[in-house]
C-alpha cells in the first residue's frame, strides 16, 4: 500500500514522502480500514508518539495522522461490534502508524459507524475536533444551561464545534479569534466576539468555562476571567495560571465510540456542522502540514475516492 512516511525527526515537514509500506496487521480487536479521508494535526511531527511505541521503542518510518473515515475490510482475532464493509469512522491510535495510508489497522473501539448519509470528507473532519470540544466543554468544564463560556478560536477546527456545541446546550458563548474570523465565529453563534489583535481580552468579562486552545499570555490570562466556581480548560498546555476560585484542566482528547455515534446524528440532523476546509489527495499531504496561508476550516486528504 501507499502512505506518507516520516523517517527523521529533525527533519520535519521536509522528512515526509509518499512511499510503499507492507499492508498493516490486525491484531487482536484490531480491524483493518480502507481510509477513503483523513485528518491530522499540523503539529503531530513534535509528538513523541509519532516516533516511538507504547513501550517508548523507536518505530520508524512512521506514518502521521489520526483521524479517519473509511470501510472495514478485516477484523482481528476477538474483534466484535464491527464488521466487513461497514462504514465506520473514529480515531487511529496515537502510538501506531496512522491515517495518511490507504490502510491503517485500529483498535475497534475506537471507531464508531458512519452513516451512510454523511461523507467521508465530513467525517474526518470530526474525531479530534468534535471529541475534543465536548470533553473539553462538558466533561472536564462541565457547562450547563444558562452558564457563559469563553471559546478562544471559535472558528477554528475545535472552536467551531464547541461553539455550535455550546449553544445548543443554552449557553451564552463569547468567541475570541483574529478579526478575518469575526463574520465566521458570529455565523455560527457567538454571542459576543473578541478580536484578539485590536481588543482587549479582558474586556471579554468573567465566564463560568473558558475553553483555551491556544496557550501561552493567552491561557495566562484568561485565568483571570474564570468566575468563581468556575473551570479554566486548555488542550494546549499545562496551565501555570490558576483561576483564583476556580480550576484549571489540562488534558488530551480520548477516544469515545459513543460520543463519535451522537456526533454523526447531530450531523445527519444539521445540528452540527463540522467546517471543512481545502481537500488534497494522499501525495499532497506533506504540503498540506507546511506552515502558510490561513486556510478556514480543518485540511482533509482525501485517499480513496468513493
Amino acid at each position: 500500500m501507499q502512505a506518507i512516511t516520516v523517517r527523521d525527526r529533525d527533519a520535519g515537514v521536509a522528512g515526509m514522502s509518499l512511499t510503499d509500506m507492507p499492508y498493516p496487521h490486525a491484531a487482536e480487536n484490531d480491524v483493518v480500514v480502507r481510509v477513503h479521508a483523513a485528518g491530522f494535526t499540523t503539529g503531530e511531527l513534535d509528538w513523541p508518539g509519532t516516533w516511538t511505541d507504547r513501550a517508548g521503542r523507536v518505530r520508524t518510518p512512521s506514518v502521521p495522522g489520526h483521524e479517519l473515515s473509511g470501510v472495514v475490510v478485516e477484523l482481528g482475532y476477538g474483534t466484535t461490534g464491527l464488521s466487513v464493509g461497514q462504514r465506520v469512522f473514529g480515531l487511529a491510535d496515537w502510538t501506531r502508524n496512522g491515517t495518511l495510508a490507504e490502510y491503517t489497522a485500529v483498535e475497534a473501539r475506537n471507531l464508531a459507524p458512519l452513516p451512510a448519509d454523511i461523507d467521508h470528507t465530513v467525517a474526518a473532519a470530526l474525531p479530534v475536533s468534535g471529541l475534543t470540544a465536548w470533553q473539553g466543554l462538558f466533561h472536564h468544564g462541565r457547562l450547563t444551561s444558562g452558564q457563559t463560556v469563553l471559546i478562544h478560536g471559535a472558528a477554528g477546527g475545535v472552536g467551531s464545534i464547541a461553539v455550535q456545541l455550546a449553544r445548543e446546550a443554552g449557553a451564552r458563548v463569547i468567541g475570541t479569534g483574529r478579526a478575518s474570523d469575526r463574520d465566521r465565529a458570529l455565523a455560527l453563534g457567538v454571542d459576543t466576539f473578541i478580536d484578539l489583535e485590536a481588543e482587549k481580552l479582558e474586556d471579554a468579562g468573567e465566564a463560568d468555562v473558558v475553553f483555551d486552545v491556544i496557550g501561552g499570555d493567552i491561557l495566562d490570562r484568561s485565568a483571570a476571567l474564570v468566575r468563581a466556581g468556575g473551570t479554566l480548560v486548555t488542550i494546549a498546555m499545562p496551565p501555570t495560571v490558576q483561576p483564583k476560585e476556580g480550576r484549571a484542566v489540562f488534558f488530551v482528547v480520548e477516544p469515545d465510540r459513543a460520543r463519535l455515534a451522537d456526533l454523526a446524528t447531530r450531523v445527519r440532523d444539521g445540528r452540527l456542522t463540522p467546517t471543512v476546509g481545502a481537500v488534497r489527495p494522499l501525495a499532497e499531504a506533506p504540503t498540506a502540514f507546511t506552515p502558510g496561508a490561513r486556510i478556514p476550516g480543518k485540511t482533509i486528504i482525501r485517499v480513496t475516492e468513493d
